[in-house]
């Protein structure tokens, strides 16, 4: 969700476009929030079932094979020889994050999770920065402070009792969202030579292999439901097969700023369905706290919810 590199020498948004292609793109991105947004509380239902690890080995290997098929169909080449840089970005962005949030979902509600994520757009900026890519002005730094006091609402006045588990679990939320953020500037580097599918396919195929060791020791605890099933399918063809290498596609022809337009969805639709299928909880620290969160995205990013949707989509980088 943190990708927001246009690929070049990729078509771009042009004055050719037509308002419908440009609304496709925006419904798009909306439709790939509102799965990722599900995808927490998918987690939250199956992790407890299968195991953290065995459930994301089995994403990903779903995602591999989809994505495989895909590359077949489309002749595309495996990049073999850009597995170290695809090793850290299945790291960075796939592997670490994907455990952490299996793992958090046995304690934290869904909401909880999603609304965490969302402060991977505050590491991604000073990551950017660090890289040279690009510079902190005092709008940044003022959002950096707005999203530490927010997740610091949503942890202390929050639903959810707040013991050592719940705060371990908080940490590794924000881990796997800073692993999100700091990926960024590498996937620019990657896309910039590499085909979209190629590092989806990629990175999903690296991380499985990475994960399958100790998913393999963790195998006699799993138990084997029809439903803990059918989510790891829906997880690794869907939200980390299609809906990964969609992405990347969508990329190609939208502005970063319109790439960035998950960042603040996913949150809104985690909480949504949370609540209405597996009628989590809400209090005053999610509402006061999301709301701190996603301005302080904004204010990191720049991004303007004043500003037409459909411009964002077509307006030049």
């Amino acid at each position: 969700m943190q990708y927001i590199r246009c690929h070049p020498g990729r078509p771009r948004g042009t004055g050719q476009d037509t308002p419908r292609l440009k609304l496709k793109y925006l419904l798009q991105l909306v439709g790939l929030s509102a799965l990722w947004g599900g995808s927490f509380m998918l987690l939250r239902v199956a992790s407890p079932v299968l195991g953290p690890y065995v459930l994301t080995t089995l994403r990903l290997g779903l995602a591999s094979v989809t994505l495989f098929v895909i590359m077949r169909l489309m002749r595309h080449a495996w990049p073999l020889g850009d597995w170290p840089e695809l090793l850290v970005l299945a790291a960075l962005s796939v592997a670490i994050p994907f455990v952490l949030f299996s793992l958090v979902a046995l304690v934290l509600p869904a909401g909880y999770s999603a609304l965490l994520n969302s402060t991977g757009i505050i590491f991604g900026t000073f990551f950017a920065a660090w890289m040279k890519e690009d510079t902190l002005t005092p709008r940044k730094l003022l959002g950096c402070a707005v999203g530490v006091v927010g997740v610091g609402l949503v942890v202390k006045l929050g639903p959810v009792a707040l013991t050592p588990d719940v705060l371990w679990a908080v940490a590794g939320c924000i881990l796997a969202a800073a692993c999100f953020g700091t990926s960024t500037s590498f996937m620019k580097r990657a896309l910039s030579r590499l085909q979209p599918l190629q590092v989806a396919a990629g990175i999903h195929a690296l991380s499985f292999v990475v994960l399958l060791p100790p998913a393999v020791w963790t195998l006699p605890q799993a138990q084997w439901t029809p439903l803990a099933l059918g989510i790891a399918a829906v997880l690794g063809v869907l939200t980390s097969g299609l809906a990964y290498w969609a992405h990347l596609r969508i990329l190609a022809h939208v502005t970063p700023v319109a790439a960035m337009t998950p960042m603040f969805m996913v949150p809104l639709f985690g909480v949504l369905w949370g609540h209405l299928f597996l009628g989590e909880p809400l209090g005053s620290g999610i509402y006061l706290g999301g709301a701190l969160i996603l301005a302080a995205s904004a204010l990191v990013s720049g991004f303007n919810p004043w500003r037409r949707p459909l411009d964002l989509i077509d307006a030049k980088p």
